[in-house]
Parts: structure tokens; sequence; C-alpha cells
């Protein structure tokens, strides 16, 4: 499940990527996303995930933030598959560390999405285990969060060759626009 959910391609995914793909920062963007998961998912496990799910306010603050979120994030990425040279692709300038750590925080915290999946949906199927159990789901749903920012992060540049390409990076954004936008409507369209 943990892994099921990771796997979408989103902003904080994109931004581990890119610091792959630019070898800056990498392990730093790593352990932030990866130590915020675990620090979310223990929340939702322990239970956060059911609190907010027992109160309806609180669900559609979430749903409804996260679909705007997921939408604007949609259209963010269509547009770059929409211009050349406007992907996700290494600038090749670097940044500082601390605007880098900024910047992987902002993709964490202030996304929506990221409370959806780690607190809401893993929080709330961990909460429902028996109590002997949670603490087993929440590392096992921890370890899939680090392997894949681990994988994705140093990962990109074995995979930089095939990533270069302004065309690859127009698909891969049009690729994000379509799941992130399919994601935002799922979320307007039903209920959490």
């Amino acid at each position: 499940m943990g892994a099921g959910l990771i796997l979408a391609i989103g902003a904080q995914n994109a931004l581990v990527l890119r610091q792959g793909l630019m070898r800056q920062h990498v392990a730093a963007v790593v352990a932030v996303c990866t130590l915020s998961d675990w620090l979310l998912i223990a929340l939702g496990v322990f239970g956060l995930g059911a609190l907010i799910q027992a109160n309806p306010l609180l669900l559609d603050v979430f749903r409804f933030g996260g679909a705007a979120f997921l939408l604007g994030y949609a259209l963010l990425a269509a547009a770059r598959a929409w211009r050349p040279g406007a992907g996700l692709g290494a600038s090749g300038h670097a940044a500082s560390l601390g605007a880098t750590l900024s910047a992987a925080f902002a993709f964490t915290y202030l996304n929506p999405h990221v409370y959806l999946d780690t607190v809401l949906l893993l929080g709330g199927l961990g909460a429902r285990q028996p109590a002997e159990l949670r603490a087993a789901f929440a590392a096992g749903a921890g370890l899939a969060s680090a392997m894949w920012f681990g994988l994705l992060g140093f990962g990109a540049a074995a995979a930089a060759p095939w990533l270069q390409s302004a065309t690859t990076w127009r698909i891969l954004d049009a690729v994000v626009a379509l799941l992130m936008g399919g994601l935002g409507l799922q979320l307007l369209l039903q209920p959490l």
C-alpha cells in the first residue's frame, strides 16, 4: 500500500528526481522526504488519521485542498509539457543547500496530497490493524518510502542520459499532468 501511494509522480518526487539528475544535495533531499514520510505515517497510524477521518470538516478541508493542489500542479505540468524546454529537467544552475531544503520542506508539508497519502490513507489503514501490528505496518510503509526516495534520488544519475532530452521531459510532464489531474478530479467527485 505504501509503495503504491508513493510511486505516483508528483511535486515532491519531481524535486527528488531533479536533484538526483543535477547530483546536488541528493542525500539531504532524500533524507528530508523520507523522514517526513516516516513522521506523517506514524502520526496517521497512531491516531491522527482516525481523528481526521472522524471529523467531516477536516476531511473536506483535506479533500478540497488536496484537489486544488493537485489540479493546480496538473495545470503547471501541462503548461511545461506544452512549452518546449520548460520541463522538470536539470536547469544547470545550483541552488544552495538552504534553498533546496526549503523547497523539499515546502513540497512535503505544504502539499495536501502528502497528508492524504500518509496520514489519512496509510494512517487510516494502519490504525485499523490490531494494536500489536501497527508498528510493523508503519515500519513497512516507511521502508517503502525510504526505498523509493533513495532509488529516485540516487538512481536518477543512472537514468540521466535518457532524461536529458527535452522531448522526454515533455512526455513526463504530460503524464504527470494526467495523473495529477485524474487524482484531483477523483478527490472532487468522491468523498474521502
